[in-house]
């Protein structure tokens, strides 16, 4: 069975062409919705995927209607092939899960996306890399001061409880609890 989804970004755009160009194509059933490209939540696209039953096209009328990037795309296009289903974009020969070429264009992109994460990893490490010996402190600041620390850890060395400690500081037991009684 053909399945299509339509989508429109604003109240003042209008899903009738789309409709009647999946309904030309043979769709039997259309999920249709008005939502931001942007959003990775859209209602009317979950149902739509999980209407999806083995052997089923997902059908839209152009390729911008279903994905906003190419991973967005390959994230959907994993979906519909977790179900079994095919993908096929009218407006877009090569986005055609349904034929050899366009099983190949898709896994050319899924390649090339993975080989972009791998740049992205390896960008993002060395600069870690670079920060730290500079000397780049990362993650969040210290909520108390040394000296606060050392106070704390001078009031369990005297065996003040944990807790009663961080109702005086106004932190969370954990907070103490990951400081050390003084010896």
């Amino acid at each position: 069975m053909m399945i299509g989804y339509a989508r429109v970004s604003t109240d003042g755009q209008t899903l009738d062409s789309q409709i009647e160009i999946l309904r030309t194509a043979g769709c039997e059933r259309i999920f249709s919705e008005t939502a931001s490209g942007a959003k990775t939540e859209r209602r009317e696209l979950r149902k739509c995927i999980a209407a999806l039953k083995p052997s089923d096209v997902l059908v839209v009328a152009r390729l911008d209607r279903l994905a906003r990037s190419t991973r967005d795309l390959l994230n959907v296009l994993a979906e519909v092939s977790e179900r079994g289903a095919a993908f096929r974009s009218l407006a877009d020969a090569w986005a055609d899960t349904t034929t050899a070429h366009g099983r190949l264009m898709l896994t050319i992109l899924g390649g090339l996306a993975e080989f972009e994460r791998d740049l992205i990893r390896t960008r993002t490490s060395e600069g870690r890399t670079r920060a730290k010996t500079r000397g780049v402190k990362f993650g969040r600041k210290p909520k108390l001061t040394v000296e606060q620390q050392a106070y704390i850890a001078k009031l369990r060395a005297d065996g003040e409880g944990v807790r009663q400690i961080a109702r005086i500081m106004g932190v969370s037991s954990a907070t103490i609890g990951r400081i050390p009684a003084a010896e």
